[in-house]
């Protein structure tokens, strides 16, 4: 009882944090789809001594306009390093390509570090993943843009194999710049589905990801409704 519970409480917590913005009169709205395949595995496949080295790879594209238009890709490598078996450091690149339907069409390209601690507990594991992105966006004028999730899984006790998955991130812009937008809240991710553990090296997850834009003056703001799929190879 007390774990059913506090997976309410903690889906409440998750869903109450985009339930307030979901209210604004000028708030626009679009659906779409998000795909992206993930592959992190120790370096101890390279070289024994290399153990406690990781790296981290991963590939996104993306759809917007009723799944009408392809708005953007993402393609993400790190290398990091395991100060235990919970805790792990990263540095790390980011390509991001995007085609926004009536706007010209952006490179961007993010470095960052990023600190990411996993919890298991008798209800399930929770994970922290802390990034702070340094956003190349045009030019020299670079955007500042820390960005926190937490994550959640919760195998089902009639199937292992079957997982709950929810997850929240949001993303917050330190400084203003010309191209990046003011200073202040950026965006908000919130996710909701399953996942499937094939064996320890893969495991598929699909669900709904309600993500949450605001414009760079803060005047406009947009929410998609996407449908997401993920892949994860772990090595």
């Amino acid at each position: 009882m007390i774990k059913k519970i506090a997976l309410w409480a903690i889906a409440a917590a998750i869903l109450g944090a985009v339930s307030m913005p979901s209210m604004a009169d000028d708030l626009l709205q679009d659906a779409g789809s998000w795909m992206q395949v993930v592959g992190e595995g120790s370096l101890k496949i390279v070289d024994p001594k290399l153990e406690k080295g990781r790296v981290w790879l991963e590939g996104q594209s993306r759809f917007d306009d009723d799944w009408n238009h392809w708005y953007q890709g993402m393609v993400r490598a790190a290398v990091g390093y395991s100060l235990s078996d919970r805790a792990t450091i990263w540095a790390g690149y980011t390509w991001l390509p995007t085609q926004n339907v009536g706007k010209d069409y952006v490179s961007q390209q993010d470095v960052w570090p990023a600190f990411r601690y996993i919890l298991s507990t008798d209800i399930g594991t929770f994970s922290f993943r802390t990034m702070i992105e340094s956003n190349f966006i045009q030019g020299d004028d670079v955007r500042f843009r820390p960005r926190q999730m937490l994550r959640f899984m919760h195998p089902l006790e009639f199937e292992p194999r079957l997982s709950l998955i929810t997850w929240d991130e949001f993303f917050i812009r330190v400084n203003s710049t010309k191209f990046g937008g003011q200073a202040g809240f950026d965006q908000n991710r919130i996710f909701a589905g399953l996942g499937w553990s094939f064996n320890q090296s893969f495991r598929a997850e699909a669900g709904y990801l309600n993500q949450y834009l605001d414009d760079a003056t803060h005047t406009d703001n947009i929410m998609h409704h996407l449908i997401m799929g993920s892949m994860y190879i772990n090595f």
